[in-house]
């Protein structure tokens, strides 16, 4: 079994490098025609613009996430190398071709963008540098990375469902290796041997690939990402630091979306297929025409509303008085408007009244020190008075009509006489010159008995000091 194990070895490692990568090639053409063969199986569901699939229940366009299937897990084998597509120089110019291979889960959040978790392992292996032809390396790796999913463009073959989606990955994570060969004097190493541990670096995956419909929940994925590892020693050699190493992993592999078999998969929905739909509903467009019959007959009514055939201004629903003459004016109700003659006499100017005299008693409203807006002429003039005689001093006495206790015509006696001290000082009198005295109901110069008695009762008079 050794001499066995020893000879696969030996082919393995004598196989001609091009020979592997037009197998590789031919494999990849293979799945790609299988997966577009596959996808274009279904095209007899076109003429059923009203379903998602046979099984799949009919999506709404602001249904939410919750309607369809979002959530799918994968597994994909393929071939690793040092070299990149998009090229550059590397630690080791003789790049073999190795398996990798992963598993996949992806979240779809949206129609064109999902989070996916990737955990995948393999072997890279090169040999032959610029200083030893015979320096080689092979590092095992396992790596995590969380990538987000861009669907770019998407090909329908003339359906109502996407078939085939071209896509774009971009993510970071973590990566676990061991570098393994032989160095530049043929002495063979072992990292993990030498350090006791392994490698742990950071790693961010760039790729992109295209993704093949075979059911509603099974589909072919074929795609190549270029990994950058954030060192240096993923092949064992620190030829040209700070650079740092890389690797490129194709692959192809089958999707599985979990989820009820009732619901569509998020991703491959059409959103423009799905409004279409909505608006092809036999039931929707009932309702739209209905909602035109009432519109019609709004329209209608308002025309009704707004027909004025004497052209009076009134609307004919609204006109009492119909038929009027032209250039008749009418009121709110259509009637004409009869305005009665102007008394022209109420326009001579008449004389105006005295001015007002200084010091004359100041009246108030009943059981308040409210100034009547009828003193303010009064008040005015003993104001003028008063401040072209600054040298004189004043008195001010409140009295009050005999309604209610003496107490309370005593307060609201002095109320009123401070209600003038106010206004005067307010209009420019000195406060000291202004001396406040109550009377209460005493005093009285009317009547209390009568209204007018009580209503002249109620008063400030002025004292010359």
């Amino acid at each position: 079994m050794e001499e066995k194990s020893q000879l696969n070895c030996l082919i393995l490692k004598t196989m001609n490098y091009s020979t592997l990568k037009k197998t590789v090639a031919l494999s990849l053409v293979s799945l790609l025609a299988v997966g577009i063969a596959n996808a274009q199986t279904d095209t007899s569901k076109a003429a059923k613009p009203m379903a998602m699939s046979d099984s799949a229940t009919t999506a709404k366009v602001f249904g939410g996430r919750a309607q369809y299937n979002t959530f799918s897990v994968g597994l994909n084998v393929g071939v690793t190398s040092q070299a990149l597509a998009t090229g550059g120089s590397t630690d080791f110019f003789n790049k073999s071709i190795n398996l990798g291979y992963g598993l996949s889960l992806r979240d779809q959040l949206g129609h064109n963008f999902g989070l996916q978790l990737d955990v995948r392992g393999g072997k890279v292996a090169g040999s032959g540098t610029s200083i030893n032809p015979n320096q080689s390396y092979s590092t095992n790796f396992t790596q995590a990375t969380i990538s987000g999913v861009v669907n770019v463009a998407t090909i329908d073959f003339i359906r109502r469902k996407n078939s085939v989606n071209f896509f774009i990955t971009a993510g970071a994570g973590l990566a676990w290796y061991n570098p393994t060969g032989v160095d530049g004097d043929g002495v063979a190493f072992n990292y993990k041997t030498i350090s006791g541990h392994g490698v742990k670096e950071y790693v961010v995956p760039v790729g992109a690939g295209v993704k093949f419909r075979l059911t509603e929940q099974w589909a072919l994925n074929l795609g190549y990402t270029e990994n950058f590892i954030d060192g240096d020693n993923f092949d064992g050699y620190k030829a040209n630091y700070p650079t740092k190493d890389r690797y490129s992993y194709g692959y192809a592999g089958l999707e599985y979306t979990l989820g009820s078999k009732s619901k569509p998969s998020l991703e491959w929905v059409n959103p423009v297929a799905m409004m279409y739909d909505e608006l092809y509903d036999a039931a929707l467009r009932q309702e739209v025409e209905a909602l035109k019959g009432r519109v019609g007959n709004v329209e209608n009514a308002i025309n009704d509303l707004k027909k004025d055939s004497d052209g009076d201004g009134v609307a004919d629903q609204f006109d009492k008085c119909p038929n009027t003459p032209a250039g008749t004016v009418v009121d709110g109700s259509g009637c004409p408007i009869n305005f009665p003659k102007i008394d022209t006499s109420l326009f001579v100017r008449k004389p105006s009244a005295e001015p007002a005299k200084a010091y004359s008693n100041i009246q108030f409203e009943f059981d308040s020190s409210v100034l009547r807006t009828s003193s303010y002429p009064a008040l005015d003039a003993t104001s003028a008075d008063m401040r072209a005689n600054a040298a004189k001093k004043y008195e001010l006495d409140g009295f009050a009509s005999s309604e209610g206790t003496a107490a309370h015509n005593l307060k609201l006696s002095r109320d009123r006489a401070n209600s003038v001290k106010t206004y005067l000082v307010n209009s420019g009198v000195d406060s000291k010159r202004l001396k406040v005295k109550a009377y209460g109901e005493t005093h009285p110069i009317a009547d209390n008995s009568t209204e007018e008695g009580r209503i002249a009762n109620r008063r400030v008079e002025f004292k010359q000091k």
